[in-house]
């Protein structure tokens, strides 16, 4: 994990999140496809460190989540 220099209005958070308290995860698609990895981050902690995973590792979550609702 690393503290990342990333704007705020690169993040972009789940279509499924809602301003509820719930949790979620953001990430900066920008910064992914500048760097070659996907910058992770907890959307409620938005400065704390942010997790650097691969595409592949990134897409594989965002499968399991799908296939969890």
């Amino acid at each position: 994990m690393i503290h990342a220099d990333i704007p705020e209005h690169d993040w972009t958070s789940s279509s499924y999140s809602q301003n509820n308290g719930g949790e979620c995860v953001e990430w900066a698609p920008t910064y992914a496809a500048s760097h070659g990895v996907v910058p992770v981050r907890d959307s409620k902690l938005t400065n704390s460190p942010v997790l650097l995973i691969s595409p592949s590792a990134f897409a594989g979550l965002v499968s399991y989540a799908k296939r969890s609702r």
